[in-house]
């Protein structure tokens, strides 16, 4: 598959040094193409007034813009109405110069026309004519792989294209990076290229294919970190109060006048003495014990959830005009229906809830995927797609769906 990357910039200079670093990486000079502006012929000088077979740059012409773009094929100047005269190299100039004579004439092809052919859609076409028209340059070179096209990208991106589709650029010929990669599955010469805007022809021994493209939608898992959850200690300390009753002891003396005759008894205690009474009280005495009032437990529980991720898949479909009339729902449904009867309605179950199945299989029968597929080679993609919109119900289903493509396919159990 051939693929042309395509950019647009300001003036002739700078498409000029995006040839040479396409040239400088390795590209072919016969796959680079270069069409510029030429109202005041100020390029005119660098289109070669004698032929060569060598398309290489000869010793003495240096290294300047005029030596890379001189090097490419085809390089002229041409008239082309409503844009006036511009400078073509490479093979785009082919389809730019169509029917006009170096140097001057009236183009029949003309720049749109070659992009066209290239595969650009003629909207975009018409914009990138319109940037030459105001002064522009436009490269383009055609790759034959993914990795070319990719390298070829880079380099033109270095030298800050127009991004056409970006408002107003064209009038303003803005800087903005924009390089665009058209890709078509060509045999013939670029000059003869597939147009893919408009009806493709096929020629007797050629073979044209189209790729049905799906997308599958593949649900994995991450873990992620929701937070975290710290326990700390700490020491408080609060005031308390308690009542305690604490006894005292004190001594009292206390000295009464007496005038009496002494007794006996007080003549046997007229000796020396001595009375000790000792005072004593009460003072409280505070002591602490500690008690466990609480445990905190820290851990972790794990649960497993069953979480539903819809996603939109697009599919690609290639349908095809003119093919042989295939026989419609309405020409198998009383079979379908006879089935039915015959094997699920004792169940209880209605028509209507096992139509959808019949539907299925008569699909797939239909389906140009499967065409040369036999049932045991194709039941894993029919599962996989049924189940996705009805869960869990195909051993249910199998049955009837296998009938109806039977059914299709001419085959019996």
């Amino acid at each position: 598959m051939t693929m042309s990357v395509i950019a647009l910039y300001n003036d002739f200079e700078t498409g000029a040094r995006a040839v040479q670093a396409l040239v400088d990486a390795g590209f072919d000079r016969k796959n680079i193409s270069i069409v510029a502006n030429n109202a005041d012929e100020r390029y005119s000088h660098i289109v070669p007034t004698t032929t060569t077979d060598d398309d290489d740059v000869k010793p003495g012409e240096g290294a300047g813009f005029g030596a890379i773009v001189g090097g490419l094929i085809g390089l002229g100047v041409a008239l082309i109405p409503g844009i006036g005269p511009v400078l073509a190299a490479g093979p785009l100039a082919a389809a730019v110069m169509a029917g006009v004579g170096v140097v001057a004439g009236a183009a029949t092809g003309g720049i749109a026309a070659g992009l066209i052919d290239l595969g650009v859609p003629e909207e975009d076409a018409a914009l990138y004519t319109e940037g030459v028209k105001r002064g522009g340059a436009l490269v383009t070179i055609d790759v034959d792989s993914e990795e070319y096209a990719t390298r070829a990208e880079s380099i033109l991106n270095r030298y800050n294209p127009v991004n056409i589709n970006e408002h107003g650029a064209i009038d303003a010929i803005s800087t903005t990076p924009s390089v665009t990669t058209e890709s078509t599955a060509r045999t013939q010469p670029i000059q003869s290229s597939v147009n893919t805007s408009a009806p493709r022809t096929v020629n007797a021994g050629d073979q044209q294919k189209l790729q049905v493209v799906e997308e599958n939608v593949k649900v994995g898992k991450r873990e992620v970190q929701d937070g975290t959850v710290r326990v700390h200690t700490r020491v408080t300390e609060r005031p308390v109060e308690e009542k305690v009753q604490l006894h005292d002891e004190k001594v009292t003396v206390n000295r009464t006048p007496v005038d009496r005759p002494a007794s006996t008894a007080d003549l046997n205690t007229f000796q020396e003495a001595t009375i000790e009474v000792t005072e004593r009280h009460e003072e409280p005495v505070v002591s602490k014990t500690a008690r466990v009032v609480e445990e905190v437990t820290v851990g972790k529980e794990a649960q497993d959830r069953t979480e539903t991720v819809r996603e939109t898949v697009r599919r690609k479909d290639v349908e095809v005009e003119g093919a042989p009339k295939t026989t419609g729902w309405a020409d198998y449904e009383t079979r379908f229906r006879n089935n039915y009867n015959a094997n699920y309605a004792s169940t209880g179950a209605t028509w209507d809830t096992y139509s959808p199945a019949y539907q299925y299989g008569y699909q797939l029968a239909n389906d140009a995927r499967y065409r040369d597929y036999s049932w045991d080679r194709m039941e894993a993609d029919a599962r996989r797609n049924w189940e996705a919109g009805h869960p869990n119900t195909w051993d249910k289903f199998k049955n009837a769906i296998r009938n109806a493509w039977d059914e299709v396919r001419g085959k019996r159990y």
